[in-house]
């Protein structure tokens, strides 16, 4: 009997969810946003800068890869 009792005392324990204030969550997530080192706008351009320039050298190899692919199938049809 003993053992049952202790066994519904485990289960209630399991199915029950911690309950946490929505606030204190809220108050979390500000606390870490302060401790985002966050880019200064010199180095949010330049990163852009390097983003587009990457964008730009990658459609470029595409757009040759493409290009070759082209002509050799041409030669077999």
């Amino acid at each position: 009997m003993a053992i049952k009792e202790k066994n519904k005392k485990v289960n209630k324990t399991k199915n029950e969810k911690p309950k946490v204030k929505k606030e204190n969550y809220f108050k979390g997530v500000i606390k870490e946003m302060k401790l985002v080192k966050w880019p200064t706008p010199k180095e949010a351009l330049k990163y852009t800068i390097a983003t587009l320039a990457l964008c730009v050298i990658i459609c470029g190899f595409f757009l040759l890869l493409n290009l070759l692919l082209s002509i050799i199938k041409g030669w077999f049809v």
